[in-house]
């Protein structure tokens, strides 16, 4: 029976929510707290580079038929739910959070947490890396194609948004990647002889990221704006979309051939939604739309995502000792 609990990770995801609900993080505080969140993200992604061989990320690279797995989950599968799902979801959600629905389908994937899941479950840690970054990229470019073709026309301001998010990508996940590469052959060693600090700096980091943006959205004041049957309705409908494209994805993966580390990036990258490039991104392209309304399936969806892929990181992890 204990097997079916959810683990402590995700025990404290949940903690961290509600710890958001009653005592968000603002002002001056909130600020120090993302540059150290931040921090935590950008030393995870140089432990990860200084843990990892030059073969690996080879390897990695190299491996198209996963990516295009990935992206195809990511970029058609979801969009086609999502869009497939509307005589049943609008009625019964309403206009504005359908098309919140609608919007978190058009999203790429998240980049950190998909890595650290990833590596949580022992799954191709460098193929994730380059698909999530990769996805997290480009969806700078085709979120908003995909958006002006299903939910309006136009956004002035997506070339200026997008070059924004490149680089900042850049500067927060690739550079302390490569710097870690280049430190790799004198880290690597302590790295093997300590992995619990990279256990510690995977979760905690993603622990970071979830309190810091459910206390933005707590401020804001998304939870004003439904009422408990309509967020009741649109929980249930979170985790059937996080179900039907998880389950989709994993079985696809395996009748397509890929290894059990494969399986599991592909999982863990193609299902995730992220939520640190859709808030932005929603506030340039609804300008003058209920913003609070249609970014709210997405914090519901990203908080689902993560407590699951927690508890299905751990079981992954269990039977590969």
């Amino acid at each position: 029976m204990m097997k079916y609990l959810p683990d402590r990770f995700s025990c404290m995801i949940v903690a961290m929510l509600i710890l958001a609900t009653v005592l968000p993080i603002q002002g001056q505080a909130a600020i120090t707290f993302n540059t150290l969140t931040n921090v935590a993200i950008a030393l995870l992604f140089f432990l990860h580079g200084a843990k990892l061989s030059r073969e690996a990320i080879y390897a990695g690279i190299t491996h198209w038929r996963l990516h295009l797995t990935i992206f195809s989950a990511t970029f058609i599968l979801f969009p086609f739910l999502g869009l497939a799902l509307k005589p049943l979801l609008e009625p019964l959600l309403g206009h504005q959070l359908y098309l919140g629905i609608l919007y978190l389908c058009l999203l790429p994937s998240t980049v950190q947490s998909s890595i650290a899941f990833t590596s949580i479950a022992h799954g191709n840690v460098p193929a994730a890396l380059c698909s999530a970054s990769a996805s997290n990229i480009l969806g700078m470019f085709i979120t908003p194609c995909l958006v002006g073709l299903f939910l309006i026309t136009g956004s002035s301001t997506q070339s200026s948004f997008s070059l924004s998010a490149v680089l900042n990508i850049i500067g927060l996940l690739f550079v302390p990647f490569v710097l870690g590469q280049l430190f790799s052959q004198k880290i690597r060693p302590i790295l093997k002889r300590q992995p619990n600090k990279i256990k510690i700096v995977d979760q905690g980091s993603i622990l970071m990221v979830v309190y810091s943006a459910f206390s933005e959205a707590v401020i804001e004041g998304v939870w004003k704006q439904v009422s408990a049957n309509q967020l009741i309705v649109l929980v249930v409908v979170c985790m059937a979309l996080l179900f039907i494209a998880m389950f989709v994805i994993y079985f696809s993966s395996r009748k397509l051939g890929f290894n059990r580390a494969d399986q599991i990036t592909i999982l863990f990258c193609g299902s995730k939604k992220t939520l640190a490039s859709g808030v932005p991104m929603a506030k340039i392209l609804f300008a003058g739309h209920a913003f609070g309304l249609i970014i709210l399936p997405l914090m519901l969806f990203h908080q689902i995502q993560l407590i699951t892929c927690g508890i299905l990181a751990s079981r992954f992890a269990e039977k590969t000792k």
